[in-house]
């Protein structure tokens, strides 16, 4: 006699069953074709090369096994400087740079990172970026060079870090510093530094030896993890509330090689994008709480704090504006850029240029 058969079972088995195999061919193809990013960041240790490990971590969970992230700190695969050639030629497949490097083979990217006296927090960079176009003017340039710009990371000020107090921007003068270049060494250069470019992985060894003595890098948590107060005595900063006249947002970002990212889905495209704002949110309040705790270790460390004051700021500001111009006049997509920026600078919103303050500049559209 042949048991009997609960139809009621056999349905729900059937259903279950059914689900199933909706969703394990996805589980399993994700897994059996699944992607692996080697992505390096700028970050050479502290807390910023923490969070990025510990972002990254999470990406293959997220994806279900469809894209992992193998991170490497600064100097791990290729010199800080190398990044953008190795994105391109398929060595990383992404990286987490500091913006500011890409002005190198983009002129127009001195302006996709702060600059002196420019924009000056960070919701106002997310304003250029989501809201004016930016992200749109940045990917255009990037792919220009095999690249696609996938947005902008928050950190933080930088900070500037001296074996002799600064009190004012006179004390600059004679000072041998280190700088990422650009335009920002021009500004320090105008005020009578002998700037110097040096990656961040060799700030250290160079004011231990003292072939610079004074240096500007990220934040105090990074800074201070860098050993920084063993070859310094001294952090200048701008007046309260502006932090740093010279990077007040010093922006990093999410870059990928256009055949890494042609590869993707648009599905898994638009997951990058979104996680890229995640990490960008985690990312700056993690270092805003390690850099709270990093004060403290300065201070227990015997280093001062000096700041500038509100005239430095407007003495700087006439140094800095023909600059900014000068460099927007380089070619059409740096003046578009910045063109774009100086008109939120001058609205009603903000109000940190005034027309005096650009009499007789002019931009070439």
């Amino acid at each position: 006699m042949k048991p009997r058969i609960d139809r009621r079972k056999l349905l729900i088995g059937t259903a279950a069953g059914a689900s199933a195999a909706l969703a394990a061919p996805h589980i399993a193809r994700a897994q059996a074709q699944g992607t692996t990013w080697k992505i390096q960041t700028s970050w050479p240790g502290g807390a910023g090369l923490q969070i990025f490990k510990d972002w990254c971590a999470t990406i293959v969970e997220k994806t279900g096994g469809e894209l992992a992230f193998e991170p490497f700190g600064a100097n791990d695969v290729v010199g800080d400087f190398q990044l953008y050639d190795a994105v391109k030629n398929g060595v990383l497949h992404a990286v987490n740079p500091f913006t500011i490097y890409v002005q190198g083979i983009i002129p127009a990217g001195v302006f996709l990172s702060s600059y002196p006296l420019g924009l000056r927090y960070p919701h106002e960079w997310d304003v250029f970026y989501y809201g004016l176009g930016g992200l749109e003017m940045a990917r255009e340039l990037y792919a220009a060079q095999g690249m696609h710009f996938v947005g902008p990371v928050h950190h933080g000020p930088n900070i500037i870090h001296s074996k002799v107090p600064i009190r004012s921007i006179d004390d600059f003068r004679g000072r041998k510093m280190r700088l990422p270049g650009g335009m920002v060494a021009d500004v320090f250069n105008e005020i009578g530094a002998e700037t110097t470019v040096l990656p961040g992985s060799e700030i250290f060894p160079a004011l231990e030896k003292g072939t610079i003595d004074v240096a500007d890098y990220v934040g105090p948590a990074v800074n201070h993890a860098l050993g920084f107060s063993q070859v310094t005595k001294y952090i200048s900063m701008g007046p309260p509330g502006f932090m740093s006249l010279y990077q007040p947002v010093d922006l990093m970002d999410i870059t990928v090689g256009m055949n890494a990212w042609n590869a993707l889905s648009p599905q898994m495209q638009q997951f990058v994008e979104m996680e890229t704002h995640v990490y960008s949110d985690l990312h700056h309040a993690a270092i805003q709480k390690a850099d709270q705790e990093a004060w403290g270790k300065f201070e227990a460390d015997g280093v001062e704090v000096t700041r500038l004051t509100e005239d430095d700021v407007e003495l700087m500001t006439e140094v800095a504006v023909p600059i900014w111009f000068k460099y927007a006049n380089r070619d059409k997509s740096s003046a578009k850029i910045f063109k774009t920026q100086l008109d939120y600078m001058m609205s009603g919103s903000l109000g940190y240029v005034v027309q005096d303050q650009i009499e007789g500049l002019t931009l070439d559209l």
